[in-house]
């Protein structure tokens, strides 16, 4: 399999699967958003069916938060090592400034693992802190002590 195919399928493959969770994460994180306006606390009888509902989805969200950087790590790890196959191969001809663009842009996995887990990082911990805010005032408002 030549060299560019192997990078374009790193590529692809790791900016693609990347894109895809970026996607899944704004998916969810806009359903919660939506879902945590429209809660009619009054209809839980029980806290644990309400804890259910409002965490719905919010595991995923910080499960991709917490990988993507990890994707996007190996998109750039395997990024370098065909550099390095690419650099082995020139043998003679060795141009610093070609090899300096490829390892750059290795880097580009990384940033882009980055670029996905953040908002997802930050809208996980938004969407916890609501959960626990409407949690909290069902137990004042219907639960046992209220």
């Amino acid at each position: 399999m030549p060299i560019e195919t192997l990078k374009s399928i790193v590529d692809y493959g790791v900016i693609g699967l990347l894109v895809i969770l970026s996607i899944l994460t704004f998916t969810f994180a806009i359903e919660r958003f939506i879902y945590f306006s429209r809660v009619n606390l009054r209809s839980y009888k029980s806290k644990k069916i309400l804890e259910l509902d409002l965490e719905k989805n919010l595991g995923t969200i910080a499960t991709i938060g917490s990988s993507a950087p990890y994707i996007g790590l190996l998109g750039t790890v395997l990024a370098i090592i065909l550099t390095f196959y690419a650099i082995g191969e020139q043998q003679n001809s060795l141009d610093t400034g070609e090899i300096m663009k490829h390892l750059a842009l290795a880097l580009k996995a990384t940033a882009a693992g980055l670029v996905v887990a953040i908002p997802a990082t930050v809208f996980y911990n938004i969407l916890m802190d609501r959960a626990d805010r409407l949690l909290t005032r069902w137990e004042i408002l219907y639960g046992e002590n209220g």
